[in-house]
């Protein structure tokens, strides 16, 4: 287009200036002033036309003003190739915590997923894990949404989060939406039979259509793609026990439903069942990034000690973290959880099976022993999670309702099919969760509660209770109530609601971020 306009435009030098021009001028001397004016202002044009036909540097100065005005809406196009990039950064984080900087997405689209292995507690299976790079200075910071967005959805964000702010997220009730669940019960095929009380013959369906709604606020629903945009390139892990597992593939399927192409969404090593191994990895390769589950019900180490007479016996190292610790050092989204198998027989008792160092406790008091391994968990948090670099959270207890006795003993749930409506049969906040809170205010590094208990505990409808398989043994056919699952919970359902808050609360924490004053990896 430049040549062609430049084959059109006649030579503009005085020395060239036609013979039949000159005459025109005399002939018209009465006009000459205006005609002369008219004439200037046309070849100052031309002049102009060729000049930019010949310096593109001032096309990318009109782009580059534009860009800074819009700064999160960025379409550069550059005028030697005509290629656009519609990848927008974010601003730089400004506060005292900087959650986990990563590779940009534009640099993401040329990188292959980065695999190490790394071997398992108790098993040597391979472990695939992503971006765990450790030269945090040249990768972007997390963001709400590191692709460019419209303007208008931008401010509905904006008001979405600002309202989500002044919000108590545990205080509310649940409430009827028949848009919910947020995936077909059927659809998701990792939910582990445990788990799919549908498949399993479950005939009601009001239980996964209520949504739990906060007083002050309403909690956004969980925008499966938005999220995967969050942790691009990034490390989501979840540590802890089953009640952490069933959150786990309650997120999982619904960052699975919200992809493209499902086929780019698997299991690191290939698994399709999800109880008995100690680590899972799901990779989002369309988004570089992993949302893992690490099996440590305890948080703390199971030992082994030999007693007097050179007999092992099981025992808890109040003083260790899991085996599995050192493989999620680095993940960029922790959140943790512990509870459930503090309540054991084993464990309430604390008979010769507390240790710390080469000390077996012949006795030593549950709450007591739950201090120390929160303590423990808490000084490794303090040491090796950077809080420049990644964000923590703690999921509280979740309460079972058994009816009737415990698990082995006769406990039912399968004739709950509403939740509980009147406040006084809540249970008292558990003890436990007193000294989570104590130990979190002693921790310098920042960690996020997630108080489900009292939400949770409402809930008595939503456990898979007899619905918790679909093939029962001999002596379960004679007895099915005996074996009831009261504890977990069935998905689609209250794990769904979980990952809500979860997914409000990174919303919050990460809007307080952007634009704060990138800092400068601290050494841990």
């Amino acid at each position: 287009m430049a040549t062609d306009s430049v084959k059109h435009v006649p030579t503009l030098s005085g020395a060239a200036i036609s013979t039949e021009m000159k005459s025109f001028f005399t002939a018209v001397k009465p006009t000459k002033t205006i005609i002369t004016f008219v004439y200037a202002s046309f070849i100052t044009f031309v002049a102009f036309t060729v000049y930019l036909a010949f310096t593109p540097s001032l096309i990318t100065f009109v782009y580059s003003v534009s860009s800074y005005i819009l700064p999160n809406v960025t379409a550069v196009t550059s005028p030697s190739n005509f290629t656009t990039n519609t990848t927008s950064r974010a601003p730089a984080p400004r506060g005292s915590l900087t959650p986990a900087t990563l590779k940009s997405s534009a640099a993401n689209e040329t990188n292959i997923l980065s695999i190490k292995n790394a071997s398992l507690s108790r098993t040597e299976h391979a472990s695939v894990h992503l971006c765990p790079n450790n030269n945090t200075d040249k990768q972007a910071p997390l963001s709400v949404n590191s692709s460019a967005s419209p303007m208008r959805k931008q401010s509905r964000t904006k008001r979405e989060i600002k309202s989500l702010k002044n919000c108590e997220f545990f205080e509310g009730e649940w409430v009827k939406d028949d848009s919910y669940p947020l995936y077909k019960p059927g659809t998701c095929t990792i939910i582990d039979q445990q788990f799919n009380c549908m498949a399993n013959g479950r005939p009601d369906v009001e239980f996964y259509k209520l949504k739990w709604k906060p007083k002050e606020c309403t909690l956004p629903r969980l925008d499966g793609g938005k999220l995967l945009e969050m942790i691009r390139g990034r490390r989501l892990v979840f540590v802890g026990d089953s009640l952490n597992r069933n959150m786990w593939e309650s997120l999982v399927c619904i960052l699975k439903g919200s992809v493209k192409d499902e086929r780019q969404v698997f299991e690191a090593h290939g698994r399709h069942h999800f109880r008995g191994e100690a680590e899972y990895s799901f990779v989002f390769k369309e988004y570089n990034c992993t949302v893992e589950f690490f099996a440590s019900p305890f948080l703390v180490r199971e030992w082994e000690a030999k007693d007097k007479n050179g007999t092992k016996k099981e025992t808890l190292r109040l003083d260790m973290m899991g085996k599995s610790s050192e493989q999620y050092i680095g993940a960029d989204v922790l959140v943790f959880n512990t509870g459930s198998w503090w309540t054991h027989d084993k464990t309430s008792k604390g008979e010769d099976y507390y240790q710390e160092g080469s000390n077996v406790y012949p006795i030593l008091d549950v709450d007591e022993a739950f201090t120390k391994a929160l303590t423990t968990w808490g000084r490794w948090v303090d040491k090796y999670v950077n809080p420049n670099k990644s964000l923590v959270f703690f999921s509280g207890y979740s309460p079972s309702h058994f009816s009737g006795g415990q698990w082995n003993a006769g406990g039912a749930c399968d004739d709950e099919t509403e939740p509980i409506k009147n406040e006084t049969y809540l249970r008292p906040y558990p003890t436990k969760m007193e000294i989570l809170e104590s130990v979190l205010r002693g921790m310098k590094t920042p960690v996020t509660y997630l108080n489900i208990t009292r939400l949770t505990d409402y809930r008595k409808d939503a456990h898979p209770s007899v619905y918790r398989k679909q093939k029962y043994t001999v002596i379960e056919r004679r007895s099915p109530l005996l074996y009831q699952d009261c504890s977990h919970w069935c998905l689609p359902g209250v794990p769904d609601s979980w990952n809500e808050i979860l997914y409000a609360e990174m919303l919050v924490k990460l809007d307080q971020l952007r634009g704060n004053r990138r800092q400068k990896p601290k050494l841990v």
